[in-house]
């Protein structure tokens, strides 16, 4: 039976193979997480590159090895070409929020290690501003419900993530906890960055800023939007 692909999947897959455009033999490439990213790793298996990718995920890692994409760590290495990632939303200044597969830590680190840093998203994650995604924060187990404390009191609206299936906590792949919050709108996400950073307990949050360097975004057309100038505003 032939599956019709749905509008999303399509740009998603139309976005991968557009970054395939920026790939050239011989680079050393941050690989992403999540199912936008998983298109390009299917292109790039199947393009005549020869690359050697740094993941940023078991997942990743996994599907790496199916394809045969060979991986190298990240401490092996002394400079990363580019980062093909994606994003769960993007901006109009290209800042994005990332966290959505529990990933961000090890791609953030990928992220500011690399030269250059693309991202791959449908249509339905560009926004004006940031905030209909929930923010994930990876804090430390021990303490988080005090972090869950005083996120409420900020009005960050956090909450916990759980499994669906058994309501354990999610851990990521550093043995670590995720703590979404539901803000709706982020007026200052530099500001925010700055408050999350203070914190005693949280490793990383998923506020990409002045990071992502073009996105492209997959539709019947493809859209490309680079970086002109850093966007810097703290209040």
């Amino acid at each position: 039976m032939r599956l019709i692909m749905n509008e999303k999947n399509f740009q998603k897959k139309q976005a991968a193979l557009a970054a395939l455009n920026y790939i050239q033999t011989d680079m050393i490439i941050g690989l992403g997480t999540g199912s936008t990213v998983s298109y390009f790793l299917d292109a790039l298996a199947a393009s005549q590159y020869n690359v050697i990718g740094v993941t940023t995920s078991t997942i990743t890692s996994q599907r790496c090895a199916e394809l045969n994409i060979p991986i190298v760590d990240i401490d092996a290495i002394d400079h990363i070409d580019v980062t093909v990632d994606g994003a769960d939303e993007v901006d109009s200044y290209l800042n994005g929020i990332k966290g959505g597969g529990a990933a961000l830590l090890m791609e953030k680190i990928v992220a500011k290690n690399s030269k250059k840093n693309i991202w791959i998203v449908d249509r339905s994650k560009v926004h004006n501003t940031l905030g209909s995604f929930p923010l994930p924060v990876e804090v430390i187990p021990y303490g988080s419900g005090q972090l869950l404390r005083q996120f409420a009191n900020k009005g960050l609206f956090p909450k916990l993530r759980r499994h669906p299936g058994n309501n354990k906590p999610v851990i990521t792949d550093a043995g670590h906890y995720i703590i979404d919050c539901h803000m709706t709108t982020i007026n200052n996400p530099y500001a925010l960055a700055e408050y999350l950073e203070s914190q005693v307990g949280v490793v990383e949050h998923g506020l990409f800023l002045n990071i992502c360097d073009r996105i492209i975004i997959g539709d019947n057309t493809v859209e490309i939007k680079e970086r002109q100038q850093a966007h810097v505003e703290i209040n």
